[in-house]
């Protein structure tokens, strides 16, 4: 059991997580192993986020001591073993990985809601989330806009010049 002294340590460190945090996700984790929790862990920390297996009491604990700055969670949201996947860097690159996780390994872990700008997201909204292009797919998309009509009037102005050679090479070929 957990002495005081060490939940009051949890429950700071869960308000300071989520005071500093950009994004949320929270899962049920129930059936997966060690092993696979220390790889999705690993994954996620490759992007700036921490992943926490965390006491859903703890939890309550903490969003309550936040007062009005606390997101308004559903407490059907912390449901089963509950884990918290806390995004500090990219918000939705947490939501992606834990996303592709719980496809690929179906019924070990299911995705229960989150946080996107300090409000509650439901599950629905974390998968929809997930699935968006990454930032560096969306950026690259906008320039082939921007870049479009330019590349158009080149062809175009390409197209004029090709046509003048061929006429050119029409009349060489006829006088020859």
């Amino acid at each position: 059991a957990l002495t005081r002294q060490k939940k009051e340590e949890i429950v700071a460190l869960i308000k300071d997580k989520l005071s500093s945090q950009k994004s949320s996700v929270f899962v049920n984790f129930s059936g997966i192993t060690v092993e696979e929790i220390r790889s999705l862990k690993k994954e996620l920390k490759e992007i700036g986020a921490d992943y926490k297996v965390v006491k859903k009491n703890l939890f309550l604990k903490a969003l309550e001591e936040l007062g009005e700055n606390a997101p308004k969670i559903e407490r059907s949201w912390l449901e089963g073993s509950l884990a918290v996947a806390f995004a500090f860097d990219d918000e939705i690159a947490p939501a992606k990985i834990l996303y592709k996780f719980a496809k690929q390994n179906k019924g070990k872990l299911s995705i229960l809601g989150g946080i996107l700008n300090n409000q509650a997201i439901t599950k629905e909204e974390v998968i929809a989330l997930a699935q968006l292009p990454t930032r560096e797919q969306l950026l690259a998309q906008l320039l082939a806009q921007i870049n479009a009509p330019a590349s158009g009037f080149v062809n175009v102005l390409a197209g004029n010049i090709r046509k003048l050679v061929y006429a050119l090479n029409a009349i060489k070929e006829s006088k020859a």
